[in-house]
């Protein structure tokens, strides 16, 4: 027999008390860690800035040519490339952010300061990387593969400028009367960049490689997002990788002509891309062991170029000032405001809200550029 309508009706649930967020643990770590890397990030730039000997020197004449009259020009110009170089930066970011969930720029350029001042303490700026995940809401994981990615498509600007500088001063200066060892150095050259860009567009080569490599196999799932982004938004990251270097050489130049370096804009080209790749290729245990390693290779090849060593040495470290200690001090702003613990609410499956059959719940965007 049917049911009776007294019978149809479910009994609602008994009303619940509406359920506070759980408090997240570890809060005072979380404010403790802040604090730590505050203070040793200070620390840093005040030995960098002004207990060593070099450096001080360096931005002491940096704040005077600013200043004063002689090479305020250059200077003033080379300051206001900083925005540009960090926002070319972050619209780098962005582009492979958004890859893997919806991200504005702002967001994108807060998480590269927050990885500035993060990688300026730790070694070879792996700090970088949890800046940049940190302000993302999930894939964290991906995160990880998308900033290898983007480190790389850096790297590969890097290598093809930086293996043409040194080709300039090898043709010149150390293999000039060997022609047969000249033609083997363009050809290495060629080998180089060829090897260097092909894991870009056929990153599952490197993916695979990673995994044949027993020591290096754990890192392969961090990886395997990179062979999702598709090769038109590769050559975005690539080109603006190209433009970030291009402004980063322009500040270069224009420090040297304030510091009165005199040379051809051809030969001074090559060394400033020489010193990049050099600088590039050498692991540092902090922002502070890049100076060493910057210095030593422009006063080399500007030496070459028969340029004394003390202006190019004052150029190339408030070339560090500008682009890596004073955007680090900005970043403690935004490290010291960082949520690293989310707030997490008690829900229950009874007080979840009904899913439309239409959506699916597991739904996941994933944007292309």
């Amino acid at each position: 027999m049917p049911a009776s309508p007294s019978q149809s009706y479910a009994q609602s649930p008994e009303p619940r008390m509406p359920t506070r967020p759980a408090p997240a643990r570890g809060g005072g770590w979380v404010v403790a860690a802040k604090l730590g890397i505050t203070l040793l990030t200070l620390g840093l730039l005040w030995h960098s800035l002004v207990d060593n000997e070099a450096t001080a020197a360096a931005w002491r004449g940096l704040l005077a040519r600013s200043l004063g009259g002689q090479g305020r020009g250059p200077v003033l110009l080379a300051l206001l490339l900083v925005p540009l170089n960090w926002g070319l930066e972050s619209w780098k970011w962005w582009r492979l952010a958004r890859h893997l969930e919806p991200v504005s720029f702002r967001r994108s350029f807060r998480a590269v300061l927050v990885g500035l001042t993060l990688g300026f303490v730790t070694p070879n700026r792996m700090g970088d990387y949890a800046g940049r995940i940190m302000e993302l809401k999930s894939r964290r994981l991906d995160a990880l593969g998308a900033v290898f990615l983007g480190r790389y498509c850096q790297l590969v600007a890097t290598v093809a400028a930086g293996t043409l500088g040194l080709l300039y001063f090898g043709l010149r200066f150390y293999l000039n009367g060997y022609p047969a060892a000249q033609i083997g150095l363009v050809v290495l050259t060629l080998a180089i960049n060829l090897a260097v860009l092909l894991p870009l567009y056929h990153s599952e080569l490197l993916v695979a490689a990673v995994r044949a490599i027993k020591p290096l196999r754990r890192f392969s799932r961090y990886l395997a997002v990179m062979p999702t982004y598709p090769a038109r938004l590769l050559t975005d990251v690539l080109l603006i990788s190209g433009l970030r270097y291009l402004v980063f050489g322009a500040q270069f130049g224009l420090l040297l002509l304030a510091y009165g370096v005199q040379t051809a804009v051809g030969p001074a080209a090559a060394a400033v891309a020489g010193t990049f790749l050099l600088k590039s290729l050498v692991p540092s245990l902090n922002a502070l062991a890049d100076v060493g390693v910057r210095e030593l290779s422009a006063t080399h090849l500007f030496g070459l170029l028969g340029q004394p060593p003390l202006p190019v040495l004052s150029a190339s470290l408030s070339l560090w000032v500008l682009n890596i200690a004073v955007p680090s001090a900005v970043g403690l702003i935004f490290v010291l405001r960082l949520k690293v613990l989310r707030k997490r609410q008690a829900t229950t499956t009874s007080e979840a809200a009904p899913v439309s059959a239409a959506a699916p719940a597991t739904a996941e965007t994933t944007p292309t550029a």
